[in-house]
C-alpha cells in the first residue's frame, strides 16, 4: 500500500468516524453553552417558588403524583402564548388521573429588551403573570423563578415552552417540545402526552428527547444588552413639529394599512404626563411592527420650548406634534368634530381611519395594548386571534 493511499484511507476513516460520532448526538438538542439541559435519568431538581396564587410551591407538594410534568413557559413569547390553553388542557385532563402539571416562568425580566415584547401586552414579572392568568382564566400552577433563575439553571430549558416529564421516582424520562407545532391545526404528534401515557401505563417512552422551539430563555447575563439598548434609545433624537388643521385631518384619515395611536396631551395636564411614559413604552414595544404613535400637544404654539423639554425628559422617540394655532378649539374639531372637551384624549386608528379604541381620560393600558396586538398584522392568524378572546 503506498503512503499516499494509506494517508487518504486514514483521512476518510477519520471523517467517517467523526460523522458517526455526530450522528449519535441528538441533532435537535441545541443547548445554550452555559446552560445545559438536565440529562435523561436525572433526579428532578428541587424547587420552592412563589406562584400566582400567592402560595409557595415545592417539589415535595407533588410527591404523591405518579407523573410530574414541569413546563417552562412565559408571558411575552407568542409561541408560549399559543401553548397556554394546551397546558391548561393537559392540567385538566391529567389532573383527573393524578398527574401533576406545573408551569414555571424562568426568564429574568431585566434581561428582556423592550423590542422583544412586540407580541405581548406585558413582560414576565410575577405581577404580570398574575394579570395574564386572570385574563386568560388559567388554573394550572404558574410559578416564578425570574429573580434568581436557580431552578431554571438546574433544569436548563432552552426555549418557551420546554417540558420536563418525571416518573414516580422523579427520574427524568422525557424533555423537549409539547407537540410538533405551535399552529394547533398542524399538530400531528403529541409528544408530551404520549410520554405521560407511556409512564401511566408502565411502558418505556419511545423518544426521550425532542427539540424545542419558541423564544429563547432570557438568562440574567443578557441584562447588559438591555442596558445598552436603553442607552441607545435615550440617545435617539427627539423631534417636535407644528401641525395645522389640514395636518390633523390627514392624521385622522390614517390612509394606508398601518395602525396609528394618537395621543392628545398637554404639559399642564397631570394625568397626561403620568401616562406619557407608558405610551412611549408601548410605542417602543411595537415600533418594528406596522404601528405608529403620534403625540399631539394641545399647548399654545408659544409654549413649544416647554413641550420640547418634557418630550426630551421622557425620551419621546415617537412622532411628536404641537398645535400650530392659538385657536385650539378649531384644531380639535379638525381631528374630531365631536371632541370639545379636555385631554388626555387617545384614539387608536386602524387602516383608513377606522376607530379601534377611543377614550377621554387616562387609558386602560392593557386594554389598549391588546387592541393594538389584535389589529396589527401577524405572520400567523393565531397570533392575532389570541388577543381577541379570553
Amino acid at each position: 500500500m503506498s503512503k499516499r493511499f494509506w494517508f487518504a484511507s486514514v483521512v476518510l476513516m477519520t471523517i467517517a468516524l467523526a460523522r458517526a460520532a455526530v450522528a449519535e448526538q441528538p441533532s435537535a438538542k441545541q443547548v445554550h453553552p452555559g446552560h445545559p439541559i438536565l440529562n435523561l435519568g436525572s433526579q428532578a431538581p428541587d424547587f420552592s417558588l412563589p406562584g400566582v396564587d400567592g402560595k409557595t410551591h415545592k417539589l415535595s407538594d407533588y410527591a404523591s403524583s405518579p407523573v410530574l410534568a414541569v413546563v417552562f413557559t412565559c408571558n411575552h413569547c407568542p409561541i408560549a402564548q399559543m401553548y397556554e390553553q394546551r397546558i391548561e388542557k393537559m392540567y385538566e385532563d391529567y389532573g383527573k388521573r393524578g398527574v401533576a402539571v406545573v408551569a414555571i416562568q424562568g426568564n429574568d425580566p431585566k434581561a428582556l429588551l423592550i423590542g422583544e415584547l412586540d407580541s405581548s401586552d406585558m413582560s414576565d414579572t410575577l405581577a404580570e403573570m398574575k394579570a395574564r392568568v386572570a385574563w386568560k382564566h388559567l388554573h394550572y400552577p404558574y410559578l416564578y423563578d425570574g429573580d434568581t433563575q436557580a431552578v431554571t439553571r438546574a433544569y436548563g430549558p432552552q426555549a418557551t415552552p420546554h417540558i420536563f416529564i418525571f416518573d414516580k421516582a422523579r427520574k427524568l424520562r422525557y424533555e423537549g417540545r409539547v407537540d410538533n407545532s405551535y399552529r394547533i391545526e398542524q399538530v400531528k404528534t403529541s409528544d408530551a402526552r404520549d410520554a405521560i401515557e407511556a409512564l401511566l401505563a408502565g411502558k418505556d417512552i419511545a423518544v426521550g428527547h425532542t427539540g424545542t422551539f419558541g423564544c429563547s430563555t432570557k438568562w440574567a447575563e443578557k441584562s447588559a444588552a438591555r442596558e445598552a439598548d436603553e442607552r441607545k434609545l435615550e440617545a435617539t433624537p427627539v423631534k417636535l413639529d407644528m401641525v395645522d388643521a389640514e395636518g390633523l385631518k390627514l392624521l385622522r384619515a390614517n390612509a394606508g394599512s398601518h395602525v396609528t395611536l394618537v395621543s392628545f396631551w398637554a404639559t399642564w395636564c397631570g394625568s397626561c404626563v403620568v401616562e406619557f411614559a407608558d405610551l412611549q413604552g408601548t410605542f417602543r414595544m411595537y415600533k418594528d411592527r406596522d404601528f405608529e404613535l403620534v403625540t399631539v400637544a394641545a399647548n399654545q404654539p408659544d409654549e413649544k420650548a416647554g413641550v420640547m423639554r418634557l418630550l426630551e425628559k421622557k425620551h419621546a422617540t415617537s412622532r411628536n406634534l404641537l398645535f400650530g394655532s392659538e385657536d385650539t378649539a378649531a384644531l380639535q374639531k379638525a381631528f374630531d368634530p365631536n371632541w370639545d372637551s379636555a385631554v388626555p384624549y387617545t384614539v387608536l386608528l386602524g387602516p383608513n381611519g377606522k376607530v379601534l379604541y377611543k377614550t377621554l381620560g387616562s387609558v386602560d393600558l392593557l386594554e389598549l395594548r391588546r387592541k393594538i396586538l389584535a389589529s396589527v398584522p401577524a405572520e400567523y392568524a393565531g397570533f392575532t386571534k389570541y388577543w381577541t378572546s379570553n
